[in-house]
């Protein structure tokens, strides 16, 4: 079990187009549309894991072409997404963001996400916790991956919204923002790297 929880640690742990995104919402945004944000995360990233546990999710991870159709919409609404960061709070009228990502849209970001799938089949396939009971080992292995994911996303909201809550000139927010954006847009080239030239 420790080595499951270490595992979790490290996958959840390290950036990734969620906690990015969420902490880019953190800041461009403040605490409540952060929070609403962060709620549909966690509901679409159970719906995945939901599917993972299913077996579904291999469908997904070994079907190439899902796979592509999958790649391409999550980057293209991540590049939506860290957009609406970047220009948050911009001066230049025609491409200000007034409105944030809100509950479905992140909803859309994990139900779309590749990488959401490749993790829910590697923590559900891996790591055998109680193998007496399929159902159990499910229910167990839910619970430590919610336990782990709501204090990380957390932390990854409060360090965004922490960046906003320092009175930063609005020249330096902006920059912040268009940083957070950019580290988004490096985690996308990243997964497409990863899936399309290993």
């Amino acid at each position: 079990m420790l080595t499951f929880l270490s595992a979790l640690l490290l996958i959840l742990g390290t950036p990734g187009p969620g906690v990015l995104s969420l902490a880019g919402v953190g800041s461009a945004f403040g605490y409540g549309p952060g929070w609403r944000y962060g709620f549909g995360l966690f509901v679409g990233s159970n719906m995945v894991m939901l599917a993972a546990a299913l077996g579904l999710a291999a469908l997904f991870v070994t079907n190439e072409s899902f796979r592509l159709v999958f790649t391409v919409l999550s980057t293209a609404y991540l590049c939506y997404l860290a957009a609406k960061i970047a220009f948050a709070g911009s001066k230049i009228a025609f491409i200000e963001a007034t409105t944030p990502p809100g509950f479905w849209g992140a909803i859309a970001l994990q139900v779309i996400n590749p990488k959401a799938y490749a993790v829910g089949t590697f923590v559900f396939s891996n790591f055998p916790i109680w193998p007496e009971s399929l159902l159990t080992e499910i229910i167990i292995k839910f619970v430590l991956l919610n336990a782990v994911w709501i204090p990380i996303h957390i932390i990854w909201l409060a360090a965004g919204v922490s960046l906003n809550s320092l009175d930063l000139a609005p020249k330096t927010q902006r920059v912040i923002n268009i940083a957070m954006a950019l580290a988004m847009m490096a985690v996308v080239g990243l997964a497409m790297w990863t899936n399309f030239y290993r």
